[in-house]
């Protein structure tokens, strides 16, 4: 009911209603049971179950030929780094289920849920997938969860990653992250996971270059000034406005191998372009088109 509500309302109509909502006195639990402020859906056991496996396969980071999905390491140690975790820490348990040595969690504040019910349906998803349970006795606290798994949860965004030692996670993944990441932020990001990874180490991150508002590109219609404003910034509905080719750019220039496996484009643009900002107005057609796409990363080979 909600949803197909939500689903009807013109972007402009979500922006004010988001900005006026965003600044009540409510904690953000109570909107998250309204659907009204969400920091994605990893907070439902089958959906991180899945999406941890299948970044973690189309990453190539499995074992082949284990009855179940299992890290593949030449190390002693596995270190995983999810960006933007959200609702819920249950990547830490399911990468300590495959294997993993070492879990960090990293987010722009603390989202996660604490309710313990909602671990211990996900401990009770493993055991019937075949997985044995990270703990030795049902946990009580998150608290317990995290420290079970040997897992970390760093809430200050960007800036959490300087407390990562160089050279230390195999793998990183997000979904649907990225585009959130502040726009001013972005390169220090880059720069900051190529530090972190391994020589040997991979990138997988899927990235929503929707508007978050109506599926579309109306967040290109505003300056920068707008944009960037706190107002704009702080309400729950911002993306950096980072477009394909550029992305793809930073990254390079962080000192990444770029792959990118999938790349979804729109037919046409799904708006006037008569009515972009001056800002995207002069961007190729072309890089406009692309509303989504899969991006793995690989620390550049150091010539010798």
């Amino acid at each position: 009911m909600i949803s197909s509500f939500k689903r009807n309302i013109p972007w402009w109509l979500r922006i004010g209603a988001k900005i006026l909502l965003a600044r009540l006195p409510v904690p953000y639990s109570v909107w998250k049971r309204l659907h009204f402020f969400e920091h994605g859906d990893m907070n439902q056991p089958q959906k991180a179950f899945g999406t941890v496996i299948d970044q973690a396969r189309l990453a190539g980071v499995l074992a082949v030929g284990l009855p179940l999905p299992t890290f593949a390491t030449k190390d002693q140690e596995f270190n995983v780094l999810e960006l933007g975790p959200g609702d819920s820490l249950f990547t830490t348990v399911i990468s300590k289920a495959m294997g993993a040595s070492n879990t960090w969690l990293v987010d722009a504040g603390a989202f996660a849920i604490k309710d313990i019910d909602s671990y211990l349906g996900l401990i009770n998803l493993l055991r019937k997938n075949g997985f044995s349970s990270p703990f030795v006795q049902d946990p009580q606290t998150l608290c317990d969860v995290l420290r079970e798994c040997n897992g970390e949860y760093l809430t200050e965004g960007v800036i959490s990653l300087s407390k990562l030692k160089s050279d230390s996670i195999n793998f990183c993944f997000s979904n649907a992250v990225l585009e959130h990441i502040p726009k001013n932020d972005f390169e220090k990001l880059a720069c900051e996971l190529k530090r972190v990874m391994k020589p040997e180490g991979i990138c997988f991150h899927r990235v929503d270059l929707k508007d978050h508002l109506g599926g579309g590109l109306n967040n290109l219609r505003f300056s920068d000034a707008i944009w960037e404003g706190a107002i704009f910034r702080n309400s729950g509905f911002y993306t950096n406005r980072i477009r394909f080719g550029e992305m793809v750019n930073i990254f390079e220039s962080a000192g990444f191998d770029v792959n990118l496996p999938r790349v979804i484009r729109w037919d046409s643009l799904p708006i006037d372009h008569s009515k972009l900002d001056i800002l995207f107005k002069q961007l190729e057609g072309d890089d406009l088109l692309v509303s989504g796409f899969d991006i793995m990363l690989k620390p550049k080979k150091v010539s010798t």
